[in-house]
Formats: C-alpha cells, sequence, structure tokens
C-alpha cells in the first residue's frame, strides 16, 4: 500500500468516523409526576419533546412515561438519579424531605411572582443555586414552566380566623405545607390523581392543586364551594431534571437544542396557564354561581407570613446553602419588587378598569 493510498484511507475513515458520530441519534426516557393526557404540564413535556426532536431532525427523541407506567409520581428525583431514567418532569418542593434546599426553585410563600422568579433564574443567581443543590446528584436542573400565581385552596367551609384552620385537614405541599402546620392545619400531600375522591370522601376538608386552569378539570368546586386566593404560590416553577451523564453524552449541539426547548417550553406553559385560567374561571362564574371567591382576613395572612418568616429564619440558621438561597431570593425581590409596584401593580390599582 503506498504512503498516498494510506493517507487517503486513513482520511477518508476519519471522514465517515465524524460523519457517523455527527448523525448519531439519541432516545431519552423521561419520567413524569403527572398522569397520561394531563392538560397543561403533560402538553408542556410534549411539547419540549416534539421541539427537541424537529430541530435535531429527529437525531434526539425523548420517550415520556406518565405516573402510571412508572407508579412514582412522587419519585422522579430518585428514578433520575439513579439512572432508571434520562429525564423527568415535575415539581421540586415534593422532594423537600430528601433535599430540603430543592423547594425554594418551585416557590416561596410571600415570594416572587412568575415574572420576578424567572428575572431571578436568568439574570440573578437562581440556575447557579439550584446546580449547586442537584449538582451532588449527579443532576442538572433547569426552569420548566411556570403556572402563574397559584389560588389558596379550595375549602368545605369559610375561613373566618386562625382558629378556623386549627385541625383542618388539607392537601397543601412544599414549604407552604409547613407554614401551615404551624398553625395548627393537619397536612397531607397526595398525588393529582387521588384529590378529587379524598375531597369527595371526607379524607381531606380543603386542598390548593393550581388555579381555574387545572383546578376546574378537577371537579373541585362541585364538593367545596369556598375558593381563596392564594399567599403560598406566587410563582409556582415546575422543573426539568437531567442525570449529568445522560447529559454529558450528548454532543454539544443536542445539548443547545434540549436547552432551548425546554427553556420555550417552560415559557409557553406559563402563557397557556394564565390563559386557560381566564377561560376556566369565566366558565366556572357561569355554570357555578355557588362558587364563592374569597380571600383570607388579615389576621390569617399576618399569621401566615410570620409563620414563613420564622420557618425561613430557622431553615438559614442551620444550613448555609439554605442561607445563600434565601438571601439571594429577598435581595433580588427587594431590588425588582420596586419596578413591580410602580408598573403592573400601580396599573392594575389606579388604571385598569376590569
Amino acid at each position: 500500500m503506498t504512503r498516498l493510498f494510506r493517507m487517503a484511507a486513513v482520511t477518508l475513515l476519519f471522514s465517515v468516523s465524524s460523519l457517523s458520530l455527527a448523525e448519531e441519534n439519541f432516545t431519552l426516557r423521561l419520567a413524569q409526576t403527572w398522569g397520561p393526557n394531563s392538560p397543561i404540564l403533560g402538553e408542556t413535556v410534549q411539547h419540549m419533546a416534539d421541539m427537541a426532536e424537529t430541530m435535531s431532525a429527529g437525531r434526539l427523541k425523548i420517550r415520556i412515561d406518565a405516573s402510571n407506567k412508572h407508579k412514582a409520581p412522587f419519585g422522579i428525583f430518585d428514578l433520575v438519579r439513579n439512572g432508571q431514567y434520562d429525564m423527568g418532569h415535575t415539581a421540586s418542593y415534593y422532594y423537600k424531605g430528601t433535599i430540603p434546599n430543592a423547594m425554594y426553585f418551585t416557590t416561596v410563600p410571600f415570594g416572587m411572582i412568575a415574572p420576578e422568579q424567572y428575572a431571578w433564574f436568568y439574570h440573578g443567581e437562581g440556575m447557579e443555586l439550584m446546580q449547586k443543590v442537584y449538582e451532588p446528584y449527579g443532576l442538572l436542573s433547569f426552569p420548566g414552566g411556570n403556572t402563574g400565581n397559584q389560588m389558596g385552596g379550595w375549602f368545605r367551609e369559610e375561613i373566618k380566623s386562625v382558629d378556623d384552620l386549627k385541625g383542618l385537614k388539607m392537601r397543601t405541599p412544599g414549604f407552604a405545607g409547613e407554614v401551615m402546620s404551624e398553625l395548627g392545619v393537619a397536612v397531607t400531600n397526595l398525588p393529582p390523581g387521588e384529590l378529587y375522591s379524598a375531597l369527595e370522601r371526607g379524607t381531606i376538608d380543603a386542598l390548593e392543586w393550581v388555579g381555574p386552569a387545572l383546578d376546574f378539570r378537577m371537579g373541585f368546586h362541585q364538593i367545596a364551594k369556598y375558593y381563596y386566593s392564594g399567599w403560598q404560590e406566587p410563582g409556582a416553577e415546575v422543573q426539568f431534571l437531567i442525570n449529568q451523564k445522560t447529559w454529558e453524552s450528548l454532543p454539544k449541539d443536542l445539548q443547545e437544542i434540549l436547552r432551548v426547548a425546554m427553556r420555550t417550553a417552560a415559557y409557553d406553559m406559563y402563557i397557556q396557564s394564565y390563559d386557560e385560567s381566564g377561560a376556566a374561571w369565566a366558565r366556572m362564574q357561569e355554570d357555578y354561581p355557588d362558587v364563592t371567591h374569597k380571600t383570607f382576613p388579615p389576621e390569617v395572612i399576618e399569621a401566615l407570613r410570620g409563620a414563613t418568616n420564622k420557618l425561613l429564619k430557622e431553615a438559614a440558621e442551620k444550613d448555609e446553602l439554605a442561607k445563600e438561597i434565601i438571601t439571594s431570593q429577598r435581595e433580588y425581590l427587594s431590588k425588582v419588587r420596586q419596578w413591580t409596584n410602580i408598573s403592573d401593580k400601580a396599573y392594575l390599582d389606579s388604571v385598569a378598569t376590569e
């Protein structure tokens, strides 16, 4: 074999190998907390997967398993961490028992609304701090969609004072559950598929889920007639989780495609939730006039705020990373809320007529 022929063969082999690598296909498995055909939440995951496949010209496919398939709606963190799935879509505050610092990245009572929270993630320290929490577990976490300001819940009986909360059996997750417990509520966290039956059977007296867009489909208004505005989840962000080994196995271009698909799907979930909540609330008012919208009395709000501040202070004193996250959120909020107050809030308070 002549030297020239050998060089040509090596060049051809290198070219074929490079082309093969560039065209390599990947299929990732994703486990979601939500059930099959879940509105908004499940649609967000499918939207992300469709975008990733289209933008990659079919090189990146994502196979989605709903909770009825993997049977662990609140086990997404472990499924992805242990490599049983490559990705997950869930809410990080479901895992406060395993990684308490994760819950701050879904929402904090009396904290940031959705635009403020997204600004903190992408222009403050949010993404960096979230990665500090998940990195020890071999995971990456990305914002996965926001429901906007969530409602405070459905109650069988009207809440007139703090005493009405004592002994109340309520489904409410995350940090809000801890706050409610401070005020004497018997808190439980149930998967979405069990909420209606628990409320109907009286296993619980009240629950909070999301807002009209998702609540109306669940039928809670047929059982509990008092619908309260929220305090606990001013901007509820769900998360995409990715096994770090899976992420590192992807070529750089597919990493970027996946990153863009997740970010776009997250934003689309926020605007879809806003649109559908408006439509669902209008229909609920028309078809179910006995449903009464309420806000919690000032006495209750102040008690909730006091319990929230107490628990945040205790968390910051116990854990340096918790302190770093809480401090970052508070400092960012104090800066950006000034703009919110003279823009959106001022408009709604003094200009808006509807």
